[in-house]
């Protein structure tokens, strides 16, 4: 029986590896590592609700226990490791995706605490297609941010930018702007998050921007 345990043990650290390697390779925030210690942990709670207190139950007739007392308990943590990792900044939210990711790996170490070997084999493959088809779908036809700060001697000349940057297709999502004192004069920076088209690239609208005598470009990635 021990051995069986230690099986879907391994099992689970091999398949959550597999779908964390592919969170590190697009660079995202939880890796291999988080992905494999959830689905270990899962796993283990997994096997600790199907076998952990059958002592109990040999000493203690009377007594019955529920096997899913302690699984049911690892989805209410797996929502607070989740919320941890979503992050709502500059009105974009980022980490959603890792989040679910996260989410279904522990639901994959579970079932290989549970023996569903076929099941928790076949969910790792279906989440494997699921990201790198729709990666490849939107890499392809949607956009995506860049990172923009610009300096004018006032917020005239930024606001007249962003109107332009609207005209030529791109996107603004985020806008936020601080007063500066120098020297003897005044002027105006601005932090600005653009989407733009996958087809055009920062450079692009490097260019873009130089055509706007008053206005320095800081920062552009």
């Amino acid at each position: 029986m021990t051995e069986s345990y230690l099986l879907r043990l391994l099992l689970a650290v091999c398949l959550g590896s597999i779908i964390g390697l592919e969170r590190e390779y697009r660079a995202k925030g939880a890796g291999a590592r988080t992905h494999s210690l959830v689905s270990l942990g899962s796993a283990l709670f997994m096997v600790l609700s199907y076998g952990g207190f059958d002592f109990v139950l040999a000493h203690a007739p009377n007594v019955s226990l529920d096997p899913s007392r302690i699984a049911s308990q690892v989805v209410t943590g797996m929502g607070f490791i989740g919320g941890g990792i979503i992050i709502f900044q500059k009105n974009v939210v980022h980490g959603l995706t890792t989040a679910a990711g996260l989410w279904v790996t522990s639901a994959i170490g579970m079932a290989c605490g549970a023996g569903l070997f076929l099941v928790s084999i076949s969910v790792t493959v279906m989440v494997l297609i699921c990201m790198e088809t729709f990666h490849l779908i939107l890499s392809r036809f949607s956009r995506h941010n860049i990172n923009i700060t610009l300096s004018a001697p006032s917020l005239e000349e930024i606001q007249c930018v962003v109107e332009q940057i609207k005209t030529v297709g791109m996107q603004v999502d985020s806008f936020e702007y601080q007063t500066r004192t120098g020297a003897s004069k005044l002027s105006c920076a601005a932090m600005l998050e653009v989407k733009i088209k996958r087809g055009k690239r920062a450079i692009d609208v490097f260019d873009f921007l130089t055509q706007f005598d008053k206005v320095t470009i800081e920062h552009l990635v």
